[in-house]
């Protein structure tokens, strides 16, 4: 600092002249006021030494106070780009200034969020949708009843029940109440998500799940309970009507997608899509497997207005022959991934006769040369899958789920005949009860469908497999067959039997011996799944399924 005091000063402008002698006086004054507050600070620095005297100084060199609140808003928003959800919330933790910066629109361009359909969750989703609802760009909401069927632990729960038919009764108006909470929650908070982005002109990505599964009995809702919580059905017309307003007053709007929502898509509701939307929609997905009779939430005609559609989920019944007819029309784009949801609900109310046949298929592959299909069949009869699976299409992935009905060998052999050049994903799912005897796929041993599937289908990526007998030898097969290609193998241990003469060699564990075959075959540690409530494609097969058909409709 004494060496910047004692540099000589430039000669002021105009010092020669008369007009510029003012400016001189004035200008020595200023100069001479900036070194006396110098002098005055540099004496302040010498008085009071120490590390607080220090940064007081500069703060004060700094003409204002300085310190993380007098940040910029801009910067701010700047360093909270960097940082993680989480390490944003603790971010503006730190003062006032920072917590108004958090909803910045442009920190939120995508808002994921996974609900309980829980009482407690609605304050927080109200606070949420209230700040990110009016801008946020890409909307994915999922709602995750909790199983209050099971015993104890849900809302109402008065405890265990005295045996005989007095605690049956008590039992069964315990459960009806957890129903009746869960029923009424649930449209609460979906009137909430609505409710925030009913004006929301930015939305591009907007994706609703629903998991309503809990709430069924035998596949449908029982309108019993629904009747109790609205009982003139204004929350759901205002549900459905919000919904309908969202499409309309929507300018942006690329993905739609709503899978197992309760009653929240009409056959009337995409008809509030302005046609200029319509024509740019790139992914569509309505499932509901609850619409009765013979309506469908989409028809042929309504989809001669997406001609920009690459990717489409939808009930297989509502899948048309006349759909695929629309889908090869030269002014539509090709389309290159389609769900298809089989349920055995929609099978037994709607008819099968108005599917794509082979020649449909035909054509449609000629369209779209990159078209992979995925399916989802929940307990579907041998002799209906047999129908369904025509030779020409490209399928990709299949997942069985069944209850009651269970998938056949012949099932099994054709897919991997048929399928062999475009399979990568089989899973085969059995909710069974008594766990004591699987069915056995293999009519014969010498030729398992299992093994002949991993030696058929060349791209097979994962494979997953519970309720159904899996020989331990057939399993080390698989696992050298597919090798390293083979990046996910999922079976469960009550799945996995043994050869009598494997259990007789005592000098061979033959558990341990299955381990090291098939860790060895696929080229990195394997074990069997051990505890079945561990798989979501097991516990959650609908939100599983809505999942995998999310990001294999983004992997275009």
């Amino acid at each position: 600092m004494l060496l910047f005091l004692s540099v000589p000063q430039p000669r002021p402008p105009g010092a020669r002249t008369r007009a510029g002698a003012a400016r001189v006086a004035r200008w020595r004054r200023l100069r001479l006021q900036q070194l006396r507050r110098l002098r005055g600070l540099l004496r302040g620095l010498r008085g009071r030494p120490g590390i607080g005297s220090r940064r007081r100084g500069r703060m004060a060199l700094c003409g204002q106070a300085a310190g993380a609140a007098s940040l910029p808003s801009e910067l701010i928003v700047h360093i909270f780009s960097f940082l993680s959800a989480s390490d944003r919330l603790r971010a503006s933790a730190s003062c006032s200034h920072w917590r108004e910066c958090l909803f910045y629109p442009a920190l939120w361009p995508q808002l994921r969020i996974c609900l309980r359909v829980s009482p407690a969750e609605q304050p927080r989703l109200e606070f949420l949708m209230r700040k990110c609802g009016w801008f946020v760009r890409e909307l994915r909401v999922e709602f995750a009843a909790e199983n209050y069927l099971s015993g104890g632990g849900g809302p109402g729960d008065g405890g265990s029940a005295d045996a005989g038919t007095g605690g049956e009764e008590v039992e069964a108006l315990q459960l009806s109440t957890r129903w009746l909470e869960v029923l009424r929650t649930y449209l609460e908070l979906v009137l909430c998500v609505l409710v925030s982005i009913r004006n929301n002109r930015n939305l591009q990505k907007f994706s609703l799940f629903g998991d309503i599964s809990v709430l069924q009995q035998q596949g449908s809702l029982s309108n019993t309970y629904l009747s109790k919580v609205d009982p003139d059905g204004k929350k759901i017309k205002q549900i459905q009507q919000l919904f309908e307003e969202i499409l309309s007053n929507s300018r942006q709007l690329k993905w739609l997608s709503c899978g197992f929502m309760l009653e929240i898509v009409t056959p009337t509701s995409l008809s509030s899509l302005s046609n200029s939307i319509a024509n740019t929609m790139e992914h569509l997905s309505l499932l509901d497997n609850n619409i009765s009779g013979n309506s469908t939430l989409i028809t042929a005609a309504e989809l001669e207005r997406f001609v920009n559609l690459r990717s489409l989920a939808l009930d297989f019944c509502d899948f048309t022959a006349e759909m695929t007819r629309v889908l090869t029309d030269n002014n539509h784009v090709p389309l290159q991934r389609l769900s298809l949801l089989v349920h055995n609900v929609s099978v037994m109310h709607k008819s099968l006769d108005n599917m794509p046949n082979d020649e449909h298929w035909k054509a449609l592959s000629r369209k779209s040369t990159s078209l992979r299909v995925y399916i989802m069949a929940f307990d579907i009869k041998s002799e209906d899958m047999l129908k369904i699976l025509k030779p020409s299409i490209p399928l990709e992935r299949i997942h069985f789920d069944s209850y009651i009905t269970c998938v056949s060998g012949a099932i099994v052999d054709l897919i991997s005949r048929q399928y062999d050049k475009f399979l990568t994903h089989f899973i085969l799912m059995n909710d069974v009860i008594d766990t004591s005897g699987f069915p056995d796929l293999s009519d014969n041993r010498n030729e398992d469908p299992l093994v002949l599937l991993a030696w058929r289908c060349t791209k097979l990526s994962l494979l997953a497999i519970h309720g159904y007998t899996v020989w331990a030898h057939n399993l080390i097969a698989i696992a050298r067959l597919r090798g390293s290609d083979l990046k996910v193998l999922e079976v469960t241990e009550e799945s996995i039997d043994f050869d009598q003469g494997e259990l007789a060699d005592q000098d061979v564990d033959p558990v341990h011996n299955l381990i090291e075959q098939v860790s060895l075959g696929l080229g990195q540690p394997w074990h069997a799944v051990m505890d079945i409530e561990s798989l979501s494609v097991f516990t959650e097969p609908n939100r599983h399924f809505y999942r995998e058909m999310q990001s294999f409709s983004e992997d275009i």
